[in-house]
């Protein structure tokens, strides 16, 4: 590992940078697994005249052999130069000014080094709690690596030797395993709350630790994820959940205390279920998910806010039920509520909400065997993933087992199920005919007097 060109620096922060080359031979990142159009890019830049580097999770991803989807490119051109060398650019954003290179369905996000001090040009706001709005004061490599939120994110592959440049320690902590943020922990979750939920994801996802200082303030400012845009948080619970990692990053959402700030009616409901079923049934149904993306299947965002959810829906169903509220109206408020509710926090598009809801609703309907009912449901464009739901709900109780087996034939025939639901239903009307009953006492006229 080369430190002969090794400098240190304080930044206004008081983070301390030191530069460390690791050269070719030191390192696994090979040009044969990153993208051929990143490299078009990264060469293309060079001949520019331009510094060029590969950044971010594609290095940290190479160096611990995983296979990165997306490839980052770092530079000291600005936005309407890189444009100016691409005919196939196109220029993105108002918060981050970004290059996206497109090339067919790939597209390589080229930024601009980002200084971390504001010049007073006005292109670096910050909100009074903190939080960054907008961050478009362009810097150098230094700066650049002190403004990423993780040591693990700071690494710059260089096209022109192959070599691994590190600032700030994060080969080591790859190396080590660790998710470090750079700077103080507590601004650096103010200037972005979501900076939270990535550290747990990462975490997740690389089968990292989270380094003690950088976790310890997260239960007290979980709060801050309130400020976020909801979109945004709809954007990073598919992240968390549909990337391969669900109960891991769930799972790391509880140990850290960012569940009730994520999904507080589920939490609540989570913490409120003394028999565990509820939770147990979540993470069966994450499990699930986790199994059908490593097959490559399908994992819709509606089933999955239905499982999520449920714990929420379930409390909130029972509390209306209490009240006296009828069966079928508690379901469609308990529904109705906890879906306006979870809306304050995440934006779930109406796309998957309605679905959601009709998997919920579409529970009840399935202890009803009679015949036309018996082919609506199973007619219904829900009926396959609620069905799928209520074969998860056995993971709490078993009680919906013979619902299971019932539904189960009904799919495959149809006729004869119902015909046996209807032999069922006979015998135990005939069962009841034949209890002896009881003889209704007549109730005597009261006496009227005559006056």
């Amino acid at each position: 590992m080369d430190c002969g060109n090794a400098r240190s620096m304080e930044s206004d922060n008081q983070i301390q940078l030191r530069l460390q080359t690791i050269p070719r031979d030191q390192h696994n990142v090979s040009r044969r697994d990153i993208s051929p159009n990143a490299l078009r890019v990264l060469y293309r830049l060079r001949e520019g005249g331009f510094d060029a580097f590969l950044v971010g999770g594609a290095v940290r991803d190479l160096l611990i052999g995983g296979h990165p989807k997306d490839f980052d490119v770092a530079t000291n051109a600005t936005p309407e130069e890189v444009k100016g060398l691409f005919r196939n650019c196109r220029l993105i954003g108002r918060r981050f000014r970004l290059a996206h290179v497109v090339y067919g369905r790939e597209i390589i996000e080229v930024a601009t080094f980002r200084a971390n001090t504001d010049d007073g040009s006005g292109d670096r706001e910050l909100h009074e709690g903190g939080r960054l709005l907008r961050d478009n004061v362009y810097g150098t490599i230094e700066d650049d690596a002190v403004r990423r939120d993780f040591t693990a994110n700071a690494l710059y592959y260089a096209i022109e030797d192959f070599s691994v440049r590190d600032y700030v320690g994060g080969f080591e902590d790859v190396r080590n395993r660790l998710m470090r943020l750079i700077g103080d922990p507590e601004t650096r979750y103010r200037e972005d709350p979501v900076r939270m939920l990535r550290a747990v994801r990462l975490a997740a996802k690389l089968d990292f630790e989270i380094e003690p200082a950088t976790a310890a303030p997260i239960p007290v400012l979980a709060p801050l994820l309130r400020e976020s845009a909801p979109a945004r948080l709809f954007e990073e619970c598919l992240k968390l959940f549909l990337s391969g990692n669900a109960v891991k990053s769930f799972l790391g959402l509880e140990r850290h205390g960012l569940l009730p700030a994520l999904l507080p009616e589920t939490a609540a409901a989570l913490k409120s279920n003394r028999s565990g079923a509820l939770r147990k049934m979540v993470l069966e149904g994450l499990k699930n998910t986790d199994a059908r993306v490593a097959n490559d299947e399908p994992v819709s965002p509606a089933f999955l806010f239905a499982l999520l959810l449920w714990p929420a829906y379930c409390r909130a169903l029972m509390a209306l039920q209490a009240q006296g509220m009828h069966t079928a109206e508690a379901q469609r408020r308990a529904a109705d509520r906890v879906t306006v509710h979870q809306l304050e926090t995440i934006a779930l598009p109406r796309r998957f909400s309605l679905p959601m809801q009709e998997i919920w609703l579409l529970q009840s309907r399935f202890s009803l065997r009679q015949r036309k009912r018996v082919f609506r449901t199973l007619a219904h464009p829900r009926f396959r993933a609620a069905f799928d739901f209520l074969g998860l709900r056995l993971t709490a109780s078993d009680e919906h087992a013979e619902d299971v087996a019932f539904w189960r034939e009904a799919q495959a025939n149809p006729g004869d199920a119902v015909a046996i639901a209807e032999l069922e239903t006979e015998r135990a009307a005939q069962a009841d005919d034949e209890e002896p009953r009881k003889r209704r006492r007549r109730r005597r006229k009261p006496a009227t007097s005559q006056e």
